[in-house]
């Protein structure tokens, strides 16, 4: 696995969402945003972690503190149940080295020594083997296909992937 580090979403990382923010990265959520709706996001990630609600990471590996990606975690409601879901992304030219799946891993140990026990779910587009692959890496269990909103009125055809964070210890 490559070696990747993962700091807490700061005030510097607009420009990272910025870079993120092509076709080919935000295609599986309905496309890229408009400067107002990424920092709109930027602002919810930096709340997330004031109020304890999620948390949002820079991906940085060596030689790139400005980080290659994105990767984060946060509360939810799975059918009535409280679960954690999950997303990363992982900047085009970055990809195919191994980066995503370390970057989960790392999460996942993160979450663990935080004391999250929840059950952390993703949900890749059925039509996303790179990010269905990713979950296998990561030691997740695919449950199967649903419709998921991901926001009011888009709705994604995806795979239900969850992993059990008090099955593991730490690393």
């Amino acid at each position: 696995m490559p070696d990747v580090t993962l700091l807490p979403w700061s005030d510097g990382d607009l420009d990272l969402l910025r870079r993120s923010n092509t076709h080919e990265l935000m295609d599986q959520l309905g496309g890229p945003e408009n400067d107002e709706q990424v920092r709109a996001r930027h602002e919810r990630y930096l709340r997330m972690w004031r109020e304890g609600t999620g948390f949002q990471f820079r991906i940085v590996i060596p030689g790139h503190p400005e980080g290659v990606g994105t990767i984060g975690y946060w509360r939810r409601d799975e059918e009535g149940v409280p679960a954690l879901e999950a997303g990363w992304s992982v900047e085009a030219e970055y990809r195919g080295r191994g980066i995503a799946p370390a970057a989960v891993l790392a999460m996942l140990d993160t979450a663990r020594a935080a004391g999250e026990t929840l059950p952390v779910h993703a949900y890749p587009r059925v039509d996303n083997p790179a990010s269905n692959a990713v979950c296998r890496k990561a030691g997740f269990t695919l449950l199967g296909e649903r419709d998921f909103e991901i926001t009011p009125g888009l709705i994604l055809h995806t795979n239900d992937w969850v992993v059990e964070l008090a099955d593991r210890p730490l690393a």
